[in-house]
Formats: structure tokens, sequence, C-alpha cells
């Protein structure tokens, strides 16, 4: 029995193959998307931003809370203080948090502790996962499922801006503390990543250790 209030479910009606057909379109689209570690300058319009965000606020999440917020960072200024902020954290793990185990993963990849991305491509969307607050950001109300819920949307983000032709990072210095105060966040909220949003630097390249892809027979049990 029902005591909530309640709207009709909404789905188009579409044949089974039509169905296959989409799955595996955006299948064959998603597939491609690398992260960029070159980012060209060329400004890109915040419409593309302002949608991609709508599509990550449509996430599933805890309670219906939505416990995030995307800071999105144009500025010059702000830019540069944020590459400051992490290649200072980033050095520090380079030369010693990180485990010699963690450093040679990350050798095939060419990781360092220099971001020029930071500062070269037109957006950063500062991703905060909202602890407290609730639909009205109240900063009291108990939020959950929280890092659940974000992760989510920061997928859905990306697909998004990949869809809409633009190249994507995730960036996740550690710690990152610094992050709210640069965007001027509040304190119950806890900065989760930095997505990198843009157009490839010409002659941009990707590690070949990043194409390879576990198959569908390693990550899928079928019971």
């Amino acid at each position: 029995m029902r005591d909530h209030e309640t709207v009709p479910y909404s789905l188009p009606q579409l044949p089974d193959d039509e169905r296959i057909a989409r799955a595996q379109d955006f299948r064959d689209k998603i597939v491609e998307r690398r992260s960029c570690r070159y980012f060209s300058d060329a400004q890109v319009p915040r419409e593309i931003i302002e949608a991609a965000i709508v599509a990550a606020g449509s996430a599933p999440n805890g309670a219906n809370h939505q416990p995030w917020h995307f800071a999105v960072v144009s500025s010059p200024d702000k830019k540069r203080a944020i590459r400051e902020a992490a290649e200072a954290e980033e050095a520090e793990f380079y030369a010693g948090k990180a485990s010699e185990e963690w450093l040679a993963a990350l050798a095939p990849l060419g990781t360092d502790p220099e971001k020029p991305f930071l500062e070269s491509a037109p957006w950063l969307i500062v991703v905060f996962a909202q602890r407290k607050g609730g639909i009205a950001e109240d900063g009291k109300t108990q939020n959950y499922y929280v890092n659940e819920s974000v992760g989510i949307a920061c997928g859905m983000l990306i697909a998004t801006l990949h869809e809409a032709g633009l190249a994507t990072l995730t960036h996740t210095p550690s710690p990152m503390g610094f992050l709210r105060e640069i965007c001027g966040r509040p304190d119950h909220e806890k900065p989760l990543m930095i997505v990198v949003a843009g157009l490839p630097a010409e002659g941009a390249t990707v590690p070949a250790k990043a194409l390879e892809k576990k198959p569908l027979e390693q990550i899928a049990t079928w019971l």
C-alpha cells in the first residue's frame, strides 16, 4: 500500500531489437573514451558544461537527497591556484608518500607531479560530496550513501561530456582540502575529484597501457 505521492513511471516503449541497437550504439561510443592529459586552451561553450551537470544531477542517490555540488572553475587565477596546490601535494606523493608498488603501477601511464592541464583546460569541474544538507542544503540533515551517489553522478557527468565531444580527465590529488577553500565551499562538503574538460591539444597522445581493458568474460558473471 502506497502512502506517498506518486507520478506515473515514464519510459519509451521500444521493441527489443531497437533496445539492443541503442545499447550497442552507446557502448561503441563510450568505449572510445580515454582520459586526456594534454588539453587545448580553446574555449568550450558553457552550455555544454551546464547540460552535463544537469544530467549528472539526475543520477540515482540515497533518499533523493542529491548529495553533490559541482563547482565549475574557469577563472585563470583560480585554475592557477588549484594547479599550484595540487602540484604541491603531488610532489610529496611522488617523493615518498606513494609506495613503490603504487608508483610501479603508475609508470606505464607516464604520470608525474606536473599537472599543466589544470591551467590549460577551459573548465575544471570540482565535485564535492555533501555529507549533510538534504535537498534544502541546510548543512544539518544527514545524507545517505554519499560516496556511492556522487560516484554515479560523476560517471553520468563524464559520459555526457564525452557524448558532447569533449576530452575529460579525473584528477584526485590527496589530500584535497585546498579545493574547499579555493572554491568557497562549506566544511560539511568533501572534495571528491576534479573533472577536467575541454578539447585535446594538437598532437595529444594516450598511454598504450590505457587501451588494455578487461574483457566481458572477466568483468561479468552470469548466475
